[in-house]
């Protein structure tokens, strides 16, 4: 059965984002980034994939499906990009956006847990989650954190999970550090 993994980038004091969705305060060295294009290309959105050296179409890795929240979405649109990851299926979980214009990309207005089980049932790669508040609503569903931590504190932002207390448990599995400080670790649910 597939999994449902967040994939995701977070200062040391736990936001996704900071004020108005900025990720540009994050120190990503080129080694990092030399191993996310090697390790998770498809995390890459498809029109900066050059920028890293990757072809537009590089076969995805870990990943052929994408569930995130608006606002995971919402910096794509601001930049009149409307299918920011192309090289694989995209859902936009939002009950508030209307409708998008893509037929690459699949509006859910509600019940983001069937759509997610239901995804779990059919064959194919991992499902990548994105958006803290969407990962604080399948919290129940996820399985595996891949959680890539940046030595810096934001002080606020949009937190990993933006949503009620539920302590959950998860075992890290693996860790791995780069030069400046980053370190990516491997949770899977205990």
């Amino acid at each position: 059965m597939r999994k449902l993994v967040y994939f995701v980038g977070m200062s040391l004091d736990g936001y996704i984002a900071g004020p108005g969705g900025t990720i540009d305060f994050y120190p990503v060295s080129d080694e990092m980034g030399a191993w996310i294009a090697r390790e998770y290309p498809e995390t890459l959105p498809t029109h900066a994939r050059p920028h890293f050296g990757l072809a537009v179409d590089a076969p995805n890795q870990k990943f052929d499906t994408f569930v995130m929240g608006r606002g995971t979405y919402d910096p794509a649109l601001a930049i009149g990009v409307t299918s920011p990851f192309g090289h694989m299926r995209q859902y936009v979980v939002s009950s508030t956006l209307g409708r998008i214009d893509d037929p690459a990309v699949e509006l859910v207005e509600r019940d983001p847990v069937g759509l997610v089980r239901a995804l779990k049932q059919e064959e194919g790669m991992d499902i990548w989650l994105g958006g803290g508040k969407l990962a604080a609503a399948l919290l129940g569903e996820i399985d595996e954190l891949v959680i890539k931590s940046y030595p810096v504190v934001a002080g606020a932002g949009t937190p990993a999970f933006a949503g009620e207390f539920q302590p959950t448990l998860f075992t890290p599995t693996e860790r791995k550090e780069f030069g400046n400080g980053s370190q990516v670790t491997w949770f899977t649910r205990a």
